[in-house]
């Protein structure tokens, strides 16, 4: 990551009023974008877990350049999407945003961490490549692409060496 941005980046948790700028980036970067109200239903449910990485604009206001929501149960915690803005892609932000997600989600008594992509999108892959994510499984016509054909999602895991306590009793 720019060293002269790190002071400026701030992650923080979302929350229901992040629906409309969660939807507008998801927009960016997926073929079958989720609506505001999905978001806005996600951002409200007990059991999701989001981030979201905000940067002041000119005027000095946050600006939500890149998040990630999770869904936790039990031990187990998914995350549901990751995107990006597409003028901070390759940036190392992305970096930033999945390390304080999986440390996040292990302080929430998560063991493991799942998530599925795409086969062909191998900026994500050496993402998850880099924070120990490892192939587990596949689901072959998973996604649909822009011109009708289907690709695979690759299932992948990280494993928590242990989860820190969440602060409930055993």
């Amino acid at each position: 990551m720019d060293s002269h941005l790190d002071d400026q980046l701030i992650i923080r948790r979302l929350d229901r009023m992040h629906a409309s700028a969660c939807a507008a980036l998801h927009a960016t970067g997926f073929l079958h974008p989720w609506a505001e109200a999905e978001f806005e239903s996600l951002l409200l449910a007990p059991e999701v877990c989001g981030g979201g990485l905000f940067l002041p604009d000119a005027m000095g206001q946050s600006v939500l350049i890149g998040f990630v929501l999770s869904r936790h149960a039990a031990d187990e915690a998914e995350i549901l999407t990751i995107v990006m803005a597409p003028s901070h892609r390759g940036r190392g932000h992305s970096n930033a945003l999945l390390q304080a997600h999986i440390e996040a989600v292990a302080h929430i008594g998560a063991t493991c961490l799942f998530l599925e992509v795409d086969v062909d999108n191998a900026p994500a892959r050496a993402l998850y490549g880099r924070h120990g994510f490892e192939k587990v499984g596949e689901r072959k016509g998973y996604y649909r692409r822009p011109d009708g054909s289907r690709s695979t999602a690759l299932v992948l895991r990280r494993n928590f060496v242990s989860a820190p306590d969440s602060g409930k009793s055993k």
